[in-house]
């Protein structure tokens, strides 16, 4: 069962889409269930000041890629580094346990996606 909040997010997520002109961008998927997220990001001054969300995959993973997006959005890019999937999970009130492995991939796709961003400075 899906929390009032995961729901939400997963009706009407917050900051899907692309940014065309993106500082970083961070991708990946999860083999064992066919889940895909990519992740981009603007910076200014080591500041996320825009982050957006693609999602091929389940409610779980479009609500822990929205959700993510809202924890990062305005923190600094090591403050963005410290998010973790399990801290994504409990900002969505938990997750169903079979669902867990669709929201592993949020966190991850945004530290490719500052990692990227890094690896042009």
């Amino acid at each position: 069962m899906y929390t009032d909040i995961a729901l939400d997010h997963i009706s009407a997520p917050r900051n899907a889409g692309e940014i065309q002109d993106a500082d970083g961008i961070g991708n990946i998927g999860n083999p064992s269930d066919g889940d895909r997220l990519t992740i981009y990001i603007k910076v200014h001054k080591e500041i996320i000041t825009d982050i957006m969300f693609k999602a091929f995959g389940c409610g779980a993973a479009i609500a822990a890629g929205s959700m993510m997006t809202v924890m990062a959005k305005g923190k600094t890019l090591d403050q963005a580094m410290m998010i973790t999937n399990e801290a994504v999970s409990e900002a969505l009130g938990g997750l169903p346990p079979q669902k867990l492995k669709c929201s592993n991939i949020a966190a991850d796709a945004l530290h490719n996606a500052i990692d990227d961003y890094k690896s042009k400075l």
